[in-house]
């Protein structure tokens, strides 16, 4: 028989800090962290709807990847806010090997070369109507043709110096076509993590203002990111990028889908990684604001919470923030 109260006292282990820490079931560090980046031609400038996050030019990334080093981060993820003119229907400056992504990828690898680079793979930054690829007449995304392209975009960044690129498009068969990609092309060390359960949520918000396709967007992209009420098709897109090659996979968002993190994680047992995405960000900070809670709380709650969850890390915005205070 299993004790019982009084005998058993399960506040006993809470009644102060060192037990607390002691049996601790989940550890939250800075080298859980993965910290987002936007890049930009220029002068850097603040997003408005990302409260204290910014878009940074090639000597602000450069900063800003020295600061993730010294606090411990190990890992940064660059996305672009490519220019308008530079944007076209098949989005092809993401295959310039002198794009803004490559020139903040070398930058980087130049002056902080122990950090980790992550780098996006997809196509909206880069077209003019905003989707993740190859558009057809009646607005369709081409699953076939994006793929193609996404080949030569992950060679074109991995040649730049990228440590892992991340498909985050959710076309079919894109993982194995670039692990082929990049093994033809000699890089056979660059990863690969799969956005492999991203929904097509209402938290990307403020993100599309970042890389500046929010008002380029036609239409959505529910024909191919996934239905926010499944999760069995969840495991069966992980499932599919593991078999073709996928290092890691990723699930985004982040907090609304603690379920498929875990359900990810009990089914594969690989290394899982959730976004903490732009909108998910925008409503602690909003929080804040109103006064509801305390930022430093809120902000190492919700990490812990992908930890707990089966996470092996996590992309966050507040990556800064959080490893200042795992710091202390």
């Amino acid at each position: 028989m299993s004790a019982a109260y009084p005998a058993l006292r399960l506040r006993r282990t809470r009644a102060s800090g060192w037990s607390r820490r002691l049996h601790a079931e989940t550890v939250l560090t800075p080298a859980d962290l993965i910290w987002p980046l936007f890049v930009t031609e220029g002068e850097g400038e603040p997003i408005a709807s990302l409260p204290g996050v910014s878009r940074w030019n090639l000597a602000g990334v450069v900063a800003r990847a020295r600061e993730a080093r010294d606090l411990g981060i190990p890992v940064v993820a660059l996305f672009p806010n490519t220019p308008p003119q530079l944007r076209s229907d098949d989005g092809a400056e993401a295959l310039n090997p002198d794009n803004l992504m490559c020139r903040a990828i070398r930058a980087i690898k130049d002056a902080v070369p122990e950090i980790g680079v992550l780098t996006d793979v997809a196509l909206d930054p880069y077209t003019s109507h905003g989707h993740d690829g190859i558009v057809d007449a009646n607005g369709y995304v081409l699953n076939d043709a994006t793929s193609d392209a996404l080949v030569r975009q992950a060679v074109v960044q991995a040649e730049a110096g990228s440590d892992i690129v991340a498909p985050s498009d959710m076309m079919d068969g894109r993982v194995g076509a670039i692990r082929e990609g990049l093994e033809g092309a000699g890089h056979v060390n660059v990863q690969i993590m799969a956005y492999a359960a991203k929904y097509a949520s209402a938290f990307y918000g403020p993100f599309r203002d970042a890389v500046g396709s929010r008002g380029l967007l036609k239409g959505d992209k529910k024909t191919y990111q996934m239905d926010p009420a499944n999760s069995e098709e969840a495991l069966r897109e992980v499932a599919l990028d593991i078999a073709e090659g996928a290092d890691s996979v990723m699930v985004k968002p982040g907090l609304p889908y603690l379920d498929i993190i875990t359900r990810v994680k009990a089914a594969f047992e690989v290394p899982v990684f959730a976004y903490q995405v732009s909108g998910e960000y925008a409503l602690i900070e909003a929080g804040v604001a109103a006064g509801v809670a305390d930022r430093d709380a809120l902000v190492l709650e919700t990490l812990l919470a992908f930890k707990r969850a089966g996470c092996s890390g996590v992309l966050t915005y507040h990556a800064a923030h959080a490893a200042r205070l795992l710091g202390a």
